[in-house]
């Protein structure tokens, strides 16, 4: 928002603004016949075991970002992202978004310019095409509401409801970077905040700020899941945190589950900057959230297979509902998971 041009949303209008940020994009899927220009875009879908997906998102600036530390460009990327999450959660494959946005005055065409660059360089990298959306003045901050649309193939799509006795957990890349990119973003902020002029020094930790501001969606494990013939009994994103989502897909299952903390993928970053804030590490990558990888289960002949796959770590196995759900310690002790993941609806 720091641009020396600017140019007030008013001066083109609702209409003209949109058309603005929309008018170069090219559709890339056959199912997108018709996108951004009329009343409603046109989707087709003919293939008969051709299922639609559909997911939707709500970011609301000062819950869900902060602009003092996100860049525009970064917010636009993110915001798709974590919508195309969903859908390859499902095993799908995203096709098309509608975005819709609040904007407040104290934005211009060129902050906005700066977000769609951001949402369309999402959609080139995972090939979705932008069909619609809306746009509104708000006297509460930038406010962001995405819709996914993607297509499975039926009897390919997974939900979280599957999980089975001995199946194994499985979950991509690792856990808790995210959570530390927002720490240090955070810790940064507050000391920008006392000392004009202050240049926060955020080098060796690069990798921590990129999984914050610019996560990825894992296709590339669906497409390594599909090479290998595996299908998951259940599935879903790590969005608010490892115990979280676990708790999901043994509770939609019927289940209990036993994750073992030593097997739990921690990246050498994360564990330095939480021994820097004093937290536990295990803490931390069980109940950060916003990693967007996937959490799943596949049936226990499939150890091997699974295993081949770059990224993917077997953390544990799905048990009997009565066992609970337990994460067994390093040391052998056991402790109960619970959902401490973040949660937009507290005070």
């Amino acid at each position: 928002m720091q641009n020396n041009k600017r140019t007030e949303i008013a001066r083109l209008g609702e209409f003209g603004l949109i058309r603005h940020l929309t008018e170069n994009i090219k559709l890339k899927n056959k199912s997108s016949v018709l996108g951004v220009g009329d009343d409603a875009a046109v989707l087709s879908y003919p293939e008969e075991n051709t299922r639609v997906l559909v997911t939707t998102d709500l970011l609301l600036e000062g819950i869900h970002f902060d602009l003092m530390y996100v860049p525009l460009k970064h917010l636009g990327y993110k915001s798709a992202v974590v919508n195309f999450s969903d859908i390859y959660a499902m095993n799908g494959q995203p096709r098309q978004i509608t975005v819709s946005l609040g904007i407040s005055k104290r934005f211009s065409v060129e902050d906005l310019e700066e977000f769609y660059a951001g949402l369309n360089l999402a959609c080139e990298q995972y090939g979705v095409d932008i069909v619609g959306g809306d746009t509104s003045s708000s006297y509460t901050g930038f406010t962001i509401s995405v819709t996914c649309i993607g297509e499975g193939i039926e009897g390919n799509i997974v939900m979280r409801n599957g999980a089975k006795e001995n199946d194994l957990i499985c979950v991509s890349g690792d856990l808790g970077a995210a959570y530390m990119g927002l720490q240090l973003l955070e810790r940064e902020k507050a000391v920008f905040e006392g000392k004009p002029g202050f240049s926060p020094d955020f080098s060796g930790k690069e990798y921590l700020l990129e999984r914050q501001l610019k996560p990825e969606a894992r296709k590339d494990i669906i497409d390594a899941l599909a090479k290998e013939n595996i299908l998951p009994t259940s599935m879903m994103d790590v969005s608010d945190g490892l115990s979280s989502e676990l708790i999901h897909i043994c509770k939609q299952s019927k289940t209990g589950c036993r994750i073992f903390e030593e097997r739990i993928p921690i990246d050498y970053q994360t564990a330095v900057m939480a021994e820097q804030f004093n937290m536990n590490v295990t803490t931390v990558a069980m109940n950060g959230g916003e990693d967007y990888e996937l959490l799943f289960t596949v049936p226990l002949h499939m150890h091997d297979s699974v295993s081949k796959i770059k990224g993917v770590h077997v953390i544990g196995h799905i048990t009997r509902e009565s066992l609970g759900n337990i994460l067994e310690t390093r040391d052998g002790s056991e402790i109960a998971i619970q959902a401490q993941g973040w949660n937009s609806l507290e005070e």
